[in-house]
């Protein structure tokens, strides 16, 4: 299973996230923001900032989640 390893924050909406098999991959949350409501709330900057790393990525203590295979198939190799 693809899982998120690590996540270091960069700059606007854009995340480097770490997988479990060692490979990287920038991601701008910026267009899945404006295009599913249920990221909405992540248009706060501070919001979108306080993730936290589970086996994905979690805000709002659980209550929005994407999956890592969204973020590894739609990033950009780091």
């Amino acid at each position: 299973f693809l899982e998120i390893a690590q996540a270091e924050y960069l700059s606007g909406y854009t995340l480097k996230v770490t997988f479990n098999n060692g490979e990287q991959r920038t991601f701008d949350f910026a267009e899945v923001i404006n295009c599913y409501p249920v990221f909405a709330p992540l248009s706060e900057l501070d919001c979108f900032k306080a993730f936290t790393l589970t086996d994905t990525l979690e805000w709002e203590n659980g209550r929005i989640d994407i999956a890592p295979e969204y973020i590894y198939e739609h990033g950009n190799a780091a």
